[in-house]
C-alpha cells in the first residue's frame, strides 16, 4: 500500500516529459528521474551523440525517449520541437528548461558576445519555451508543469559570474510572472535553484581558492550530486503531489542560502 501511495503522488506513468537542454550534465540526470518515474522523456539539445547517448541510457531504464534537436535560443527552433514532440507522442505534459551557459571574465572585460550568449541561453530560451510549449499545455484538459533551472546566484549574487548571476535572477522573476498568468490555465510554472553541481558550465571558474569559499558559505561542506535534484523536481513536476504548487522556488544547495556569519 505505501508503494502504491507513493506511485500516486509522483508516478509519470503515460506522461510525456521534454527537456530542453537535456544533453547537459543536470538536464541529463533530470531525464534519467524522469524516466524511472516512469514518463516517456523527450531529450532535447544541440549534442546529436551526447544526446543520442542520453537516450539510449534512458531506454535502458525502460522508458521511450527519443532525441530531438534544438537550438533554444530561436522562436523557430523551439516551435518545430514542439511540433516533433507532438508528432511521435501526441502530447507533451512536462517540460524541463534546462538549458544554460557561463562566462567568468572579470566585469570590465565582459564582452557584448558574451553577455548576449548568456542572456539569450539562459533567459531567453526559457522565455520561448514557457511561452511555446505554455500555450500549447494551457489548452490541454490536463494542463501541464513547467520547470526553470535557476541557480543560487538568483538569490545571493556571485562574483565572476556577472551575466550568469543577472540572466537566473530574471529567471525567477519571469517564472513567477508566467506562473501567475498561467495558474487558471491549469499550467504550473516554478522554479529549481541548485546550489554548486560542477558541471561543464562552471568548472572553469571552480578554482581552489574559490572551492575554499564555496566550501566555507555551504553549511552541508560538499557540492550536490545531481541525482540530488531528482527529488525536488519530481515534486515540481507532479500533477497530484504538486497539484497546488506554482510560482515556487525551490533551492537545493546544502544550505548556502540560508547562511550567514
Amino acid at each position: 500500500m505505501p508503494h502504491e501511495y507513493l506511485q500516486k503522488l509522483f508516478g509519470l506513468d503515460d506522461q510525456v516529459a521534454v527537456v530542453i537542454g537535456g544533453t547537459g550534465v543536470l538536464g541529463g540526470t533530470l531525464c534519467e528521474g524522469l524516466a524511472l518515474a516512469g514518463a516517456s522523456v523527450v531529450v532535447a539539445g544541440r549534442d546529436v551523440e551526447r544526446g543520442e547517448q542520453k537516450v539510449q541510457f534512458v531506454r535502458d531504464l525502460g522508458s521511450q525517449s527519443v532525441f530531438l534537436p534544438v537550438d533554444s535560443t530561436s522562436r523557430g527552433s523551439v516551435q518545430a520541437l514542439l511540433e516533433a514532440v507532438l508528432a511521435e507522442f501526441g502530447q507533451v505534459d512536462m517540460l524541463i528548461n534546462a538549458a544554460g551557459v557561463n562566462s567568468a571574465e572579470p566585469y570590465f572585460e565582459i564582452t557584448d558576445e558574451a553577455f548576449d550568449l548568456v542572456l539569450a541561453t539562459n533567459l531567453k530560451s526559457t522565455h520561448l519555451g514557457c511561452q511555446i510549449f505554455g500555450r500549447h499545455m494551457a489548452v490541454q484538459p490536463e494542463g501541464g508543469s513547467i520547470l526553470n533551472l535557476g541557480s543560487v546566484s538568483a538569490h545571493v549574487p556571485l562574483s565572476r559570474v556577472f551575466a550568469y548571476s543577472a540572466s537566473k535572477a530574471a529567471v525567477v522573476n519571469l517564472s513567477q510572472n508566467i506562473a501567475r498568468e498561467l495558474a487558471t490555465s491549469g499550467v504550473r510554472v516554478n522554479v529549481l535553484c541548485p546550489g554548486f553541481f560542477p558541471a561543464e558550465q562552471n568548472r572553469k571558474v571552480l578554482t581552489p581558492q574559490r572551492i575554499e569559499s564555496i566550501m566555507k558559505r555551504t553549511p552541508m561542506g560538499r557540492f550536490g550530486e545531481p541525482e540530488e535534484l531528482i527529488g525536488a523536481a519530481l515534486l515540481l513536476l507532479s500533477r497530484k503531489a504538486g497539484t497546488f504548487i506554482t510560482g515556487s522556488v525551490v533551492y537545493v544547495d546544502g544550505g548556502f542560502t540560508a547562511a550567514s556569519i
